[in-house]
């Protein structure tokens, strides 16, 4: 087998699939004026209500570096707000505003309406989400051993 034969790659039907769901979901946030990772922060926040920056990073596979300019702007958009602890300077929390929490009763019909776009059926899905998800977390663990 040919190993730089696009074909017999595994990660580009992967990138390529994950572009086409990013495409899908835009239309739905555009009406929230999020992006995708200001979503998957949302989304977070929302089930936790107040979180550390580096907590968030953990959740979202997403250094720092990443995640500080995109929490700005999202505070200064009034979704949510940092402060440092009272207890360690060093950690930064990241907490809701009303506005942010009202968002999510805006956001509720947005996983049905990016499902109507999933051609596969309840069970094949959740097998497929159940197969990403042990692939995600045996190369996490594989990449940080190394």
């Amino acid at each position: 087998m040919d190993l730089l034969k696009l074909e017999n790659q595994v990660c580009f039907p992967l990138y390529a699939l994950s572009r086409m769901m990013t495409a899908v979901y835009q239309p739905l946030l555009d009406e929230l004026n999020l992006t995708y990772p200001q979503y998957l922060v949302m989304m977070v926040l929302w089930e936790h209500r107040e979180l550390s920056v580096k907590d968030i990073g953990a959740k979202l596979l997403l250094d720092s570096g990443t995640l500080t300019p995109l929490l700005k702007r999202m505070q200064e958009k009034q979704l949510l707000k940092r402060t440092r602890s009272a207890g360690d300077e060093r950690v930064v929390l990241v907490t809701l505003t009303q506005t942010g929490l009202d968002l999510k009763t805006k956001a509720a019909h947005i996983p049905n309406a990016f499902r109507c776009h999933i051609p596969l059926g309840d069970h094949e899905l959740l097998a497929f989400k159940d197969t990403l998800t042990k692939l995600l977390t045996k190369t996490e663990t594989t990449i940080n051993n190394n």
